[in-house]
């Protein structure tokens, strides 16, 4: 079960098939089926609702009111309202809503890019677990901008986002910064956590022609394969767009 559309689902499917295998994991370390679950900037619960469909108990945190209401609603299409909670508020706040110690997992999507302070915000995540927990991080990848970059032929961007210490290409660029595995990795060991895992997410997806896998028979599914295989290459996450990190709290 991915947790988005096919189509979409080459965005996610990397990242959903280790969340739900760790959250397997942790469930049987602990001896528990329901999970606590916190999923921080899970705005309309891309992921927050799907492992709610687990039987885990998850709660988003996000600043966004007409992304919560978009959750709520989509919670109770799937049945789950019951197992999902949404809270209005951010990394900076998140102390003041949940309490220290009480969360299983840590969901972290394409947040750390866009907080004024990335090592803060990821210790304020970390202070909500117990021992052991988990933390999934999911961030945008500066070496995989670089290759994009130049594949459309902006190659003085390309350059720029290469040397550039925020990994971005310019006043234009929409992301506020992107990180290499090396930044990543040493934000979540400052952090207290121990990585256990890195894949490489949208190695290829985001190269493919769209119209390619939407009218080729087949080709969502082997792009699909391809995706989970490439994912744990190392030689393959210097040009995945993301990069997703399975860590654990000391």
């Amino acid at each position: 079960m991915y947790p988005t559309r096919p189509r979409s689902a080459l965005r996610t499917a990397v990242v959903w098939e280790v969340l739900r295998s760790a959250l397997e994991r942790r469930s049987a370390e602990l001896g528990r089926p329901v999970l606590e679950v916190v999923d921080t900037g899970g705005g309309t619960g891309n992921f927050a609702v799907p492992v709610a469909r687990l039987g885990h108990r998850v709660t988003v945190v996000d600043p966004s009111p007409d992304a919560l209401f978009a959750l709520e609603r989509r919670a109770a299409e799937a049945g789950v309202t019951d197992l999902v909670r949404a809270v209005q508020g951010d990394t900076q706040t998140l102390p003041e809503l949940v309490p220290a110690g009480s969360v299983d997992a840590v969901l972290c999507h394409g947040v750390l890019e866009v907080v004024d302070d990335p090592a803060e915000a990821l210790g304020h995540l970390v202070g909500t677990l117990g021992k052991g927990g988990l933390v999934s991080l999911l961030a945008a990848n500066r070496n995989g901008a670089v290759l994009a970059r130049a594949v459309a032929g902006q190659f003085t961007d390309a350059r720029t986002v290469l040397d550039a210490p925020d990994g971005r290409w310019g006043a234009g660029d929409p992301m506020p910064r992107r990180f290499t595995g090396d930044q990543l990795g040493a934000l979540a060991t400052d952090a207290g956590l121990r990585v256990t895992s890195v894949h490489g997410i949208r190695v290829f997806a985001d190269l493919v022609p769209g119209v390619l896998v939407d009218t080729e028979p087949g080709a969502l599914d082997a792009l699909l394969k391809l995706e989970l295989a490439a994912a744990e290459q190392p030689a393959f996450h210097a040009v995945a767009t993301q990069l997703h990190l399975l860590a654990e709290a000391a």
